[in-house]
């Protein structure tokens, strides 16, 4: 299968699991599902990046917008994540509405299962930062979800602790974030060293 079908498809089913997420967040009132589909939103823009990056690479246009394509991709990432973090925190502190379980755990089980067949979908991705950083958003987003669905069902066992579901959002923010840093890093560090290799032809004439 090649690169450009692998992202696609997942593309495709990013898309698709946003307009779940956002639906049934609104309805649940749950932050945890809605941060989900903020990240899934964030994994649809770099999955699009990285489809036009691996297009434009390939004809010549642009050798570096693989990197690009990474670094704007995490930097949306962590400002996605960012806001969450604060309306997570924000409810903490003023308090969270009644959170409907059900749909919660539902949701989020179907969207982990979406998030493992788009790992699998993209395969090996080692050395391709653009592509790696797609499989970071899938990762990360399978393992976020299976935390909202555990905080659902702790919601729906005890019938409260509604303030968990925030705190699960609080959560996987801050580890998101962490790891969307962590790539713009290497994505700047990989732009500065192919700068330098391109100068040193021009100082050596």
């Amino acid at each position: 299968m090649s690169r450009d079908l692998r992202l696609g498809l997942v593309l495709a089913i990013n898309l698709t699991m946003v307009l779940a997420l956002v639906a049934v967040g609104l309805l649940a009132h749950s932050l945890g599902v809605l941060a989900a589909g903020a990240d899934y939103l964030g994994d649809a823009l770099g999955a699009g990046l990285s489809l036009a990056a691996l297009r434009l690479s390939r004809h010549g246009h642009h050798p570096r917008a693989s990197t690009f394509a990474a670094l704007a991709n995490s930097s949306f990432l962590l400002i996605v994540t960012l806001t969450v973090a604060a309306a997570a925190i924000h409810r903490l502190i003023a308090g969270t509405p009644s959170i409907h379980g059900a749909p919660v755990i539902v949701i989020s089980v179907i969207a982990a299962a979406a998030m493992i067949v788009c790992a699998l979908i993209l395969g090996d991705v080692e050395g391709d930062l653009s592509m790696e950083s797609v499989m970071l958003d899938t990762v990360a987003d399978a393992a976020a979800a299976l935390g909202v669905a555990i905080s659902g069902t702790i919601i729906l066992a005890t019938g409260g602790v509604y303030w968990l579901d925030s705190l699960v959002a609080l959560v996987i923010s801050i580890v998101v974030a962490y790891h969307a840093l962590r790539l713009m890093r290497r994505a700047q560090i990989d732009l500065r060293g192919k700068r330098a290799a391109q100068s040193r032809p021009a100082n050596r004439a």
